[in-house]
């Protein structure tokens, strides 16, 4: 049995296996090795989510998906669906996409009306719901603190902070991308109510990142740097079990 501080790091993490390069193999693979370190959950790729289902049945691992994903551009309609099919095929964990456009619009109406309706299919199959700002794209604070008000009053069990791939295209034609920041984590975590946690995703790839993330008090994390951050927590708090092998994640799949 792993110790306390161990399994604590475990179920913040929700093993993110969502890169498009991913094969079915590596995806069960995914599923059996968030299997191994007994993590809170998989959020896979919606196509996948049965096969997700019935590799982890028996196992207090939950299955998780996204929608509207990456760019959270799909109409409300193609998300409620989305939503209906993830849910039919045994997603219990529901990570939508916010319409960034809507939200730099300041389309207030039509924000919380689709997380509304999204967060009402969630609850019809007995499904939590995670919604996606894309903190990267949204540069202005106040937005970020306007849909923390809108999930609170929806009642959305969680916000959260990136897909892990909204990467901004600089004038000189790099991109830059920030992910899960303190600045960000902070803003959510002072203005959703009592109810609604904050999930911390997008660049987390150490164990000081997540630490990090938890101490300031994000209750989920998103990675796919799961078994590093692990195999880190193994050595740095001085159990290390006998099968233990640092599995490394490549960065292109990084989350």
């Amino acid at each position: 049995m792993n110790p306390p501080i161990i399994r604590e790091i475990a179920k913040l993490i929700d093993h993110a296996l969502l890169h498009p390069t991913l094969t079915d193999a590596e995806l069960r693979e995914g599923c059996e090795l968030a299997l191994k370190y007994d993590v809170a959950s998989v959020c896979i790729k919606p196509y996948a989510i049965r096969m997700a289902t019935e590799l982890l049945a028996g196992s207090d691992v939950l299955v998780g998906t996204v929608i509207g994903f990456p760019h959270g551009s799909n109409s409300t309609s193609i998300k409620v669906a989305e939503t209906e099919q993830a849910c039919q095929d045994g997603a219990v964990e529901i990570d939508m996409v916010v319409n960034i456009g809507k939200v730099l619009s300041q389309d207030w109406e039509y924000v919380a009306d689709e997380i509304s309706v999204v967060h009402k299919t969630c609850q019809v199959h007995g499904a939590i719901l995670k919604v996606i700002f894309e903190t990267d794209f949204l540069t202005n604070d106040a937005h970020k603190i306007k849909l923390c008000e809108i999930c609170t009053e929806v009642g959305a069990e969680f916000v959260k902070t990136s897909t892990g791939f909204g990467f901004v295209k600089g004038s000189n034609r790099s991109y830059d991308y920030q992910g899960a920041t303190s600045h960000d984590l902070q803003i959510m975590l002072n203005h959703v109510g009592p109810s609604v946690h904050v999930k911390a995703s997008g660049g987390i790839r150490t164990l000081d990142e997540l630490l990090t993330a938890k101490e300031l008090g994000a209750t989920r994390i998103g990675t796919s740097s799961t078994a590093a951050i692990i195999e880190a927590a193994y050595r740095r708090f001085g159990v290390v079990p006998a099968d233990s092998q640092a599995i490394p994640i490549p960065d292109a799949n990084g989350y």
